[in-house]
């Protein structure tokens, strides 16, 4: 059973950046993409980020593109998600995942075996 914990997150004001992290308790096969979603009140679940542990191949949501980068850390099987210029919009829980889609669903949530507690992240106008 894979574990994650996040950490980051908060409060920022518009414009201002934040950035999360996940780490995970181990990197198997069965784990080899991480990704980031976020849901907002009322809204449902939706993709931002992920990456791949072996290749650090990267994808993002067209909502976050330029705005928002993934990167990871192997030797602490841990993911970052800096977010800058943010707005509004961006309040919401993210969630960090970890499952084994492939590059084509890797966008998906329902291909992801695990998840984090979630961390909020609020944006003030």
């Amino acid at each position: 059973q894979v574990q994650l914990v996040e950490s980051g997150g908060g409060l920022v004001q518009a414009g201002g950046s934040l950035s999360v992290s996940c780490t995970a308790s181990e990197r198997t096969s069965s784990n080899f993409a991480m990704g980031w979603f976020r849901q907002a009140p009322g809204k449902e679940r939706e993709f931002v980020s992920a990456i791949t542990w072996s290749t650090g191949f990267t994808f993002y949501a067209d909502s976050v593109k330029g705005r928002f980068t993934i990167s990871r850390d192997n030797a602490k099987n841990t993911v970052y998600l800096q977010m800058n210029s943010l707005n509004f919009v961006d309040t919401a829980v993210y969630y960090c995942a970890a499952g084994s889609p492939s590059l084509w669903t890797i966008k998906n949530g329902n291909r992801y075996d695990y998840w984090g507690q979630g961390t909020q992240v609020t944006v003030s106008s």
